[in-house]
């Protein structure tokens, strides 16, 4: 795979991460690395990132999650494939 390729995956992160600056710390860490998608909480106490950049940046956003900001305690992070990063212009938080 080209490392111009677009790789968008949707990341599941559980554990104390609402609260915390979880959405705000990833954001940073997307733009960072030229990530484009979003953050945001989820009902059940997780958060959800959507993240579309090249398949390295995802990977180093991915490794970024397993620890999070410094007031965050992860439990377990899960990744999908997501289908469609082209309605993405920025990284937002929702």
């Amino acid at each position: 795979m080209s490392e111009k390729t677009q790789h968008c995956v949707k990341i599941i992160v559980s554990g104390t991460v609402q609260g915390v600056y979880f959405r705000a710390f990833s954001q940073k860490q997307a733009l960072k690395r030229g990530i484009t998608g979003y953050a945001k909480n989820l009902p059940d106490g997780n958060v959800e990132i959507v993240a579309c950049g090249t398949e390295s940046a995802c990977q180093q956003l991915i490794a970024w999650c397993h620890k999070g900001p410094l007031l965050a305690k992860v439990s377990a992070v899960e990744v999908h494939p997501f289908p469609d990063c082209a309605c993405f212009s920025d990284f937002s938080i929702r």
